[in-house]
C-alpha cells in the first residue's frame, strides 16, 4: 500500500507521541532527602512491602514528606493520595501541589507513592498502602512532633476512591505486633475528598472502569462488594468535607453523592460543596474561578476541626 507524502510527515509525530506513552511512570526513590527545601522520601516498610514482585521503585510505596516551615507547624497532618485511574499518579498536580499549600498552612504533609495496577498490583494492594501511611504518620508522631489523633486523609480521583477506602475499612492496631507501625489503628481521623472515584469498582462499563481497565471483568462483582466505600460507611467513619462538579464527564457526581448520603445517614459529620462547572483533574484549581474557592472552603473546615488554629491563637 502507498502512503501518500503528506501522510509520511506525521510519522515522526505519532512515534514520538507513542514514544511518550510508552514511558514507564516515573516514581520515588526512597532515601533522597532535601533538607534545603524540607523534603524526604522513605518506605513504607524497611523490608520488601507485601506481595512486592521486585525492588523497583514502582514496587515500593514510599511516603514523601513535606515539613512547614519552621514556627509554622501546628502538629496536624495528612497523607495524601493523588489519583491517575490507578495506572499512574498525578503526582504534581494532586501530590506536591497539595502538599505545599497544606504545609504553608502549618499541616506536615506526607504525599503516598501507592502501588499501581498498571504495574500488577490489583486490590487490595493499594489498600495495603494507604492503611500502612497512615499507620507509619500516627505511630511516628512523637518523632515529627505530630498530634496522632490529628491525621487527615486526602484523595483525588482514584486516590479518592482508595482514600475513601482506608477510611472505611481501616485495620485496628495490634498491641503486640513486632512492627510497632502495626500497633496502633490505621483510621484516620478526618477525610478530604476531591471528585472521587468512588465507583470505582463496579458493574456498570458505561464510565470510567477498574475492572474494564485492569481486565478483570471476570472478578468484577466480587471485587465491587468488597471495594465499594459506600457500602462500608459507618458511624465510625471519619468527619468528611467532599467536592466535586455538577458536569464531570469522567466521574459522574451521582457517586460521590452516593457516598455523601451514605454518610448523612450514618449520622458522619460531613461537608459538601458542588459546582456547576469544572472538569475533572482541577487540583487546586487551575485559575478556574469559581473552583479557586474550594481550598478556601477546605481551610475554614480544618478551622472547624481544629487543625488549623484560629487566626489570632
Amino acid at each position: 500500500m502507498k502512503i501518500s507524502p503528506r501522510l509520511k510527515r506525521f510519522f515522526p509525530v505519532l512515534l514520538l507521541c507513542s514514544a511518550v506513552y510508552a514511558q514507564k511512570q516515573p516514581c520515588t526513590t526512597a532515601g533522597t532527602d532535601n533538607a534545603f527545601l524540607g523534603i524526604q522520601t522513605i518506605r513504607l516498610w524497611s523490608s520488601d512491602a507485601p506481595e512486592a514482585k521486585g525492588k523497583a521503585c514502582e514496587d515500593t510505596p514510599t511516603l514523601t514528606i513535606f515539613f512547614p516551615r519552621s514556627g509554622v507547624a501546628n502538629g496536624s497532618s495528612v497523607i495524601i493520595l493523588p489519583g491517575g485511574s490507578h495506572q499512574r499518579l498525578a503526582g504534581d498536580l494532586e501530590g506536591r501541589e497539595i502538599a505545599d499549600w497544606f504545609s504553608a498552612r502549618g499541616i506536615t504533609a506526607f504525599v503516598l507513592q501507592y502501588r499501581l495496577g498498571s504495574n500488577g498490583y490489583l486490590f487490595p494492594v493499594p489498600l495495603y498502602d494507604a492503611r500502612r501511611a497512615v499507620q507509619f504518620v500516627r505511630s511516628r508522631a512523637a518523632d515529627y512532633h505530630l498530634d496522632p489523633h490529628h491525621v487527615v486523609i486526602i484523595g483525588f480521583s482514584a486516590g479518592g476512591h482508595l482514600a475513601a477506602l482506608a477510611a472505611t475499612k481501616p485495620v485496628e492496631g495490634k498491641e503486640d505486633a513486632a512492627d510497632p507501625v502495626e500497633r496502633v489503628s490505621s483510621r484516620p481521623d478526618f477525610l478530604v475528598l476531591g471528585y472521587p472515584w468512588i465507583d470505582a469498582i463496579s458493574m456498570d462499563y458505561s464510565h470510567l472502569n477498574y475492572c474494564k481497565l485492569m481486565k478483570v471483568e471476570n472478578r468484577c462483582e466480587a471485587l465491587t462488594k468488597e471495594f465499594s466505600p459506600d457500602l462500608f460507611v459507618t458511624k465510625d467513619t471519619p468527619p468528611t468535607f467532599w467536592y466535586h462538579t455538577a458536569d464531570d464527564s469522567t466521574v459522574p457526581i451521582d457517586q460521590g453523592l452516593r457516598f455523601y448520603e451514605a454518610l448523612l445517614k450514618a449520622g458522619v459529620p460531613a461537608e459538601a460543596h458542588i459546582f456547576a462547572h469544572g472538569s475533572h483533574g482541577s487540583g487546586l484549581g487551575k485559575g478556574n474561578p469559581s473552583l479557586d474557592q474550594w481550598p478556601q472552603l477546605l481551610e475554614t473546615w480544618l478551622r472547624a476541626q481544629g487543625l488549623i488554629p484560629q487566626p489570632g491563637h
